[in-house]
């Protein structure tokens, strides 16, 4: 599975005994989707589930920045879709300046120093600085925010 194919959001599932059986995952003996049921999310499908030992999903992960950085391995996007995330490629974080913040009625718009598009955020920022990861040497998101200018580095993603 690739990163662009993930629906947002995601959940982390703690164990590894992950299994599938008669169109049920389960995880840890207890049920995380019920492909039985109709529903196009994993939230409509666990709803109508007749069974009662349901998988507790008690993470969500909203965002690519949030994926990247939890330190978890499995997970479950809200389509229902099971996955191992493994961290194996690299990229940089380089550190700017943030040139302007626009704020709109669902989303903020972050412009960067030197990047010719903004990164939309949900929720306003007044850091001064943001660490953008560059994916195969493209701008891709922002990974933090900070009160100073940091340097350069890198990540396993």
């Amino acid at each position: 599975m690739r990163l662009e194919d993930i629906k947002f959001p995601i959940f982390v599932l703690h164990s590894d005994e992950i299994e599938v059986r008669d169109g049920l995952l389960f995880c840890d003996t207890q049920i995380v989707d019920d492909k039985n049921m109709k529903g196009k999310t994993l939230g409509q499908r666990r709803l109508q589930t007749p069974h009662k030992n349901i998988y507790p999903l008690r993470f969500m992960i909203e965002n690519i920045r949030g994926l990247v950085k939890h330190r978890g391995k499995f997970f479950i996007d809200s389509q229902g879709k099971f996955f191992r995330y493994i961290k194996n490629m690299k990229i940089d974080i380089k550190y700017k300046k943030v040139r302007k913040v626009e704020k709109k009625e669902v989303a903020t718009l972050i412009w960067v120093e030197g990047i010719p598009f903004p990164f939309e955020e949900k929720r306003p920022n007044t850091s001064p600085y943001v660490g953008i990861a560059y994916v195969q040497n493209r701008p891709s998101f922002i990974y933090d925010f900070v009160a100073e200018k940091r340097k350069d580095t890198w990540r396993k993603i």
